[in-house]
């Protein structure tokens, strides 16, 4: 065991990398040897994204009607999915979600068209339509791809202050021990994989050119969030890491407030540009879609701002932050150490934490639908890596934190194969995590029940 562990802790880079080749995998085995009867890969909000790409590329244009019948195998309209044939006034069909992770999956989809186009010329039968296996399952490989980065970035972020060993173990608590897990795994269609990238990356920036006050880091930490909010429109509240710095900036300068405004706003007109002109392709699909180039697509009820269930996102059994996943909460104390550390990062930390708290309470379904968690905060990943760093760098046994990971993981693991379990019908076996028996112990006896089952299924 403590050869394994230093491995772990000598080749970060290989461990984590290895952990998403085994998720690739994992992943592939499942869609490719036990398909769906459908045929569907992209399910759910993913459906959404991946029509972006599909009509883009095989279409050419954001008519998603027939992109929509194909994927649901509809032959006339039904409950749930009526809307689908109710065009809105300018004629589209409507489209709740980012078109960022489009964007993002366009790479491998792109590779994925040209491999069967050349297959077919040396007489391979396969569709070249888009929606071929191959071509859904191009998206969920690109998200694996994506959340292995931002764990990657999320270790370089917490090692430059406390090191490989803590770092390291910090990441794994936090990639394999929460949420991100599952948006890596049987979910990596969605958009949160693409945030767990786009936020570390802004904030590792963030990070390493903290000391610098020119236009250009403005410019380059302006571009990076319009890109993060492409992919999750919340995301936008990362703008608040340069304003933070032209408030410093505003305060340490020794020139005249007059001066110091100027230069200060000059910087943040510039983020804001930056961040708007990535930001366009939304702005261009908003307009053609709905004929408004600024819009809440689900409706402006979407956001109760003024009534946030502050306590229920974090504490509810019901998809709550630190009841489904408590390797978070205990991150969450890190912040003292943090904040003993460097008062600056520590503050931004918080900053960006207590706004994605806001933020996501005040969804009109702050559950965030049918979740493995309470999966809106994938995106504070690096974050939460960050603070869990800085607890585990106290702790001086090396077993004490790998028990915390290891008991992490493992808890983890039993909650997702409980839940997975339910979602596919077994749930006479494995009731939803909810309610103490539900989300706490349940998860202990679903394993000899489904042993149970089997036996007496090949007896």
């Amino acid at each position: 065991m403590r050869r394994l562990c230093d491995a772990v802790e000598q080749h970060p880079g290989v461990t984590i990398l290895s952990i998403g080749v085994v998720l690739a995998l994992a992943y592939g085995s499942a869609v490719f040897l036990f398909p769906k009867p459908d045929g569907r890969i992209v399910v759910g909000d993913a459906v959404h994204y991946f029509v972006y790409l599909r009509s883009l590329v095989f279409d050419r244009d954001l008519q998603f009607h027939n992109d929509y019948v194909r994927l649901y195998g509809l032959t006339h309209p039904v409950p749930g999915v009526a809307w689908i044939y109710e065009p809105l006034p300018t004629g589209y069909i409507r489209n709740v979600m980012p078109v960022g992770p489009a964007i993002a999956w366009a790479p491998l989809y792109l590779l994925v068209s040209g491999a069967v186009a050349l297959l077919r010329w040396f007489g391979v039968d396969y569709p070249l339509d888009g929606f071929a296996p191959l071509y859904q399952a191009s998206a969920g490989f690109s998200g694996i791809l994506a959340a292995t980065e931002g764990a990657w970035i999320s270790y370089l972020i917490a090692a430059r202050w406390y090191g490989r060993r803590a770092a390291i173990w910090a990441t794994l608590a936090i990639w394999l021990g929460a949420s991100p897990l599952y948006y890596s795994l049987v979910s990596p269609t969605y958009s949160h994989a693409l945030s767990m990238f786009t936020n570390a990356a802004v904030f590792l920036v963030w990070m390493n050119t903290r000391d610098r006050a020119d236009v250009a880091r403005f410019l380059l930490l302006g571009a990076m969030i319009g890109g993060a909010a492409l992919v999750r429109w919340q995301e936008a509240t990362l703008i608040a890491l340069p304003i933070l710095d032209a408030i410093r900036l505003f305060a340490g300068e020794t020139a005249t407030r007059l001066e110091r405004a100027r230069r200060c706003g000059v910087r943040l007109i510039c983020t804001a540009l930056a961040a708007l002109l990535v930001f366009l392709p939304q702005i261009a699909v908003w307009q053609v879609i709905y004929g408004r180039p600024i819009l809440i697509p689900q409706g402006d009820s979407f956001m109760r701002w003024t009534d946030p269930a502050l306590a229920a996102v974090l504490f509810s059994d019901y998809h709550g932050l630190f009841t489904w996943t408590p390797i978070v909460a205990l991150a969450v104390c890190g912040l003292v150490p943090l904040w003993k550390r460097d008062r600056r990062v520590a503050r931004s930390v918080i900053v960006l934490l207590v706004l994605a708290w806001y933020t996501n309470a005040a969804v009109g379904d702050w559950w965030a639908g049918e979740a493995f968690g309470s999966r809106r905060f994938v995106g504070c990943a690096a974050l939460f890596v960050l603070a869990l760093s800085a607890l585990f760098e106290r702790v001086q046994r090396l077993g004490a934190v790998v028990t915390i990971v290891a008991l992490a993981v493992s808890l983890n693991l039993l909650l997702l194969l409980q839940y997975q379990l339910f979602l596919r019908g077994l749930r006479n076996i494995a009731p939803y995590p909810e309610g103490i028996y539900g989300l706490v112990f349940a998860r202990f006896v679903v394993p000899f029940r489904l042993l149970h089952m089997w036996l007496v299924t090949h007896s």
